[in-house]
């Protein structure tokens, strides 16, 4: 595999190693651009695109990586069958008018003796924390080296995956990592299920149960908003409401303050409702608003 020089996959760009990739980015810092990051692990659909859209709406040029990151993947999880396919990844994002791959191999982002983690504190000890022990140290290492190696004015991402979303903001002001962390709203198919790149394990009958989902948390939100329901009762009926809609297990149902994900126990400021839950062997995580009470 190359290690210097750029690549082209059709008619994108490709770089894999971090001394490409910032001599690209110095070149059009020299020009007077700004350049923003998309950071992903591939397999790569719609949501992500709006991610790569929304980047080029704000700077001249984009950059995404493609890397699927070993250490946010737990021991039984689904790092080997994950899905992978950098030729498709690449036509896709040459339609979104991406300007540069960064693909790096294993060996360029966690070379021989590498030994450094970065802990995430207590926006990850909650939520998904509990049931992915080191996944969001996984997530705030490699994020962390993204930005430094792309060194990028934004970085882009999903709102799907709240808690990251919030990690990674306190990863970027604690340690004055020079970058804007811009959150993209959710993208959804017509029956509400956020795009998701896991989606692709359901069965035909799990994929018809998942929007039940999106549907229990924004009606519970909306009874929270109202009043017709506390906060406690609310979750509780939702916990019910996915067991009756098929999901067979549900980690979590929770409403929590918006930017440290401390718990609500009322709807007085704004929130978030969050919840992981399982069809089968697929676990779907989604989240909604939660605006406080009127």
């Amino acid at each position: 595999m190359k290690r210097l020089g750029t690549e082209r996959i059709g008619k994108l760009a490709v770089v894999r190693s971090v001394a490409e990739l910032r001599r690209r980015v110095r070149a059009w810092r020299r020009a007077g651009e700004t350049v923003a990051l998309v950071p992903t692990m591939g397999a790569l659909h719609a949501g992500h695109l709006a991610l790569v859209t929304r980047a080029r709406e704000l700077c001249d040029r984009v950059v995404a990586s493609l890397f699927v990151n070993p250490t946010q993947f737990g021991p039984d999880e689904d790092f080997a069958r994950y899905p992978r396919d950098e030729g498709g990844d690449a036509a896709k994002l040459v339609a979104a008018r991406c300007d540069l791959l960064y693909a790096p191999p294993l060996e360029e982002m966690y070379p021989q003796g590498f030994s450094t983690s970065i802990g995430a504190g207590a926006l990850a000890a909650g939520q998904c924390g509990r049931f992915r022990p080191g996944h969001f140290s996984g997530v705030a290492t490699v994020v962390t080296k993204l930005l430094q190696q792309a060194q990028a004015d934004v970085a882009c991402f999903g709102e799907k995956d709240w808690q990251q979303l919030q990690v990674i903001r306190r990863v970027v002001r604690d340690l004055d990592i020079a970058v804007r962390i811009e959150g993209v709203p959710i993208v959804r198919e017509a029956d509400g299920l956020a795009l998701s790149s896991r989606n692709a394990y359901l069965s035909p009958a799990e994929r018809a149960a998942a929007p039940a989902l999106q549907r229990t948390l924004r009606d519970i939100a909306r009874r929270i908003e109202r009043g017709e329901a506390s906060v406690a009762a609310a979750l509780e009926a939702a916990v019910g409401e996915l067991g009756r809609a098929g999901f067979t297990k549900i980690d979590y149902v929770e409403a929590v303050e918006a930017e440290t994900l401390a718990p609500l126990a009322r709807a007085d400021r704004p929130g978030r409702i969050l919840a992981a839950a399982w069809l089968g062997r697929t676990r779907l995580i989604d989240n909604v608003p939660l605006p406080p009470a009127g």
